[in-house]
């Protein structure tokens, strides 16, 4: 993290009074809080206020940080909560569960054990038609990704590879899903050694072009439900009308 920067609680402080007096509730949360931040992190600042009839984002400089700011009042909090889950990618309620509060009604710990909550209770679960579903796309993947002769074309089918088979294991596991940086720490979340093994089948095929492990990978994530799914497969196909 930079050197000469306001301390990050302070700069939330003056840039919360400053531009939401009427704030109900301010937290802090993000990289800062969690002791990760580097030269290029932001304050992420949670912002409660009844007066806000509509949820926004918005990105700005202050007090010599970058700030992104999530505006809310107490519904659209909850909406918002509601969503993530839902994708199972729960950014708003990871970022209040953390948070350091800056700003307090006496309502901040009742949120905070609300998104708790719902990160330890993990994503819904995938019903077994979901899963067929999922392993007849991951399987098109990976015949696409076995067949590519094109580096090129290799190189873009892996990425797509990496996020569908991440989704397809914590999915399956009820554990929560990321995205860009946050797929590796998803997956150490759920097994630390298994992230280990799935950084490493990749980073082979990427600097030597071996595929190898990332097809052995693919099949043993795969293995328990049935392994590569093509035949047999239909969806949403209907039965001819009787004449």
């Amino acid at each position: 993290m930079k050197k000469n920067r306001m301390d990050p609680c302070k700069a939330a402080k003056l840039f919360s009074d400053e531009n939401f007096p009427t704030s109900e509730i301010v937290l802090l949360g993000g990289s800062v809080i969690r002791g990760e931040a580097t030269d290029t992190s932001d304050l992420d600042i949670v912002i409660i206020d009844e007066t806000i009839y509509s949820a926004y984002r918005e990105s700005l400089y202050a007090y010599g940080w970058p700030i992104e700011v999530f505006v809310h009042n107490k519904k659209t909090l909850v909406e918002f909560f509601k969503s993530d889950c839902e994708r199972a990618r729960p950014s708003l309620p990871r970022m209040v569960a953390e948070a350091v509060v800056i700003t307090d009604n006496g309502y901040s710990s009742l949120l905070k054990k609300q998104a708790e909550r719902l990160l330890n209770e993990g994503p819904p679960a995938w019903d077994s038609s979901m899963i067929r579903v999922k392993r007849y796309f991951l399987t098109d993947l990976l015949d696409d990704f076995i067949g590519s002769t094109n580096h090129g074309e290799t190189i873009f089918i892996a990425g797509t590879l990496s996020e569908s088979l991440h989704e397809f294991v914590l999915r399956t596991n009820r554990h929560w899903i990321g995205s860009s940086k946050w797929i590796v720490r998803a997956l150490a979340a759920y097994n630390r050694d298994f992230a280990e093994e799935f950084v490493e089948s990749f980073s082979r095929f990427y600097q030597t072009g071996e595929k190898e492990y990332v097809i052995s990978l693919a099949d043993s994530v795969l293995k328990p439900y049935g392994g590569r799914l093509f035949e047999g497969f239909s969806l949403g196909k209907h039965s001819r009308k009787k004449e």
